[in-house]
């Protein structure tokens, strides 16, 4: 298990653990990111990640992102 923010661009993870307070799983859960989703990594450069999941398309900061587990080899 690693953080979604180390993960190269073009990477498919699932979701394995949402790390982080109550408002930080909140906001992520309202973004569709829970445990079993799978995400798809669009651009990862060191800024904000930008992320598909779903048809959804969004960037998330490097401070939440390190609140995302998923599953893989880091």
């Amino acid at each position: 298990m690693c953080p979604i923010a180390v993960m190269p661009e073009g990477s498919e993870v699932t979701v394995a653990k949402v790390a982080g307070g109550g408002e930080a799983s909140r906001r992520l859960s309202e973004l569709g990111i829970v445990p079993g989703a799978r995400i798809n990594v669009v651009q990862n450069g060191g800024g904000p990640i930008l992320l598909r999941v779903g048809d959804a398309r969004f960037a998330l900061g490097q401070g939440m992102a390190l609140k995302v587990f998923v599953d893989g080899a880091c």
